[in-house]
């Protein structure tokens, strides 16, 4: 059985990272008599600046992209589709407000120590997209831990300190060094950039291709 080496580079407010995994979930479960699957997930943020209370998420796209407000929204009605077909809650997409998820990345990491990195992280999607919930606020981020079986005090003193930062910021300059510029990135076996949220068919292929050629 082969080993497969999956850096996930990603934002938790990036909606095409929460699509991407669910995507490469259904590639990893199509290989599994094949392939086992190593899973690390990685920081980057979209909305780097922790001041402010945040923004409606139409109007800052509508900015950012220099597209109409209108066609941001059906950009998004497009994705809670997508989302929906892959079992993703993506009810509230249109209703976020923009936020910093540095602090989120910092608990990331600590779970990952707890071996629940996966889980959380998918908390933290939930929580964003699928209740359009403040991802940037301690308590916010605290119920998201508890859900997943994590110390909830544990995880307060962590958000209340700045433990994981300097791993988080590594992170970051790591894979800005190495060129991702977009999110999700994909690194296999830590030569191989996949980027985008690609179709579970697509992924299949590249990972057979990768470890035939390896």
């Amino acid at each position: 059985m082969t080993t497969v080496q999956i850096d996930i580079v990603s934002d938790i407010a990036c909606p095409w990272c929460a699509i991407g995994y669910a995507r490469l979930e259904k590639a990893m479960e199509a290989l599994k008599d094949e392939m086992v699957f190593d899973v690390q997930w990685h920081a980057f943020e979209l909305n780097p600046d922790p001041s402010g209370d945040g923004e409606p998420i139409l109007p800052a796209l509508s900015r950012k992209y220099g597209r109409s407000e209108d066609e941001m929204r059906a950009n998004q009605a497009q994705m809670i589709e997508i989302a929906h077909g892959l079992g993703l809650n993506f009810e509230k997409l249109q209703e976020r407000y923009t936020r910093n998820t540095f602090d989120a990345h910092r608990l990331v990491k600590w779970a990952g120590e707890k071996g629940k990195q996966t889980e959380m992280k998918m908390a933290f999607f939930e929580a964003y997209f699928g209740r359009a919930e403040n991802i940037s606020n301690p308590d916010v981020l605290v119920h998201c831990v508890e859900t997943i079986g994590l110390d909830g005090d544990e995880a307060r003193e962590i958000l209340a300190s700045d433990q994981y930062a300097d791993a988080v910021r590594q992170d970051e300059a790591r894979y800005q060094q190495a060129g991702v510029s977009a999110v999700p990135a994909f690194i296999i076996n830590g030569k191989y950039l996949v980027s985008g949220a690609q179709e579970p068919e697509t992924l299949t292929k590249a990972f057979r291709e990768i470890t035939e050629a390896a």
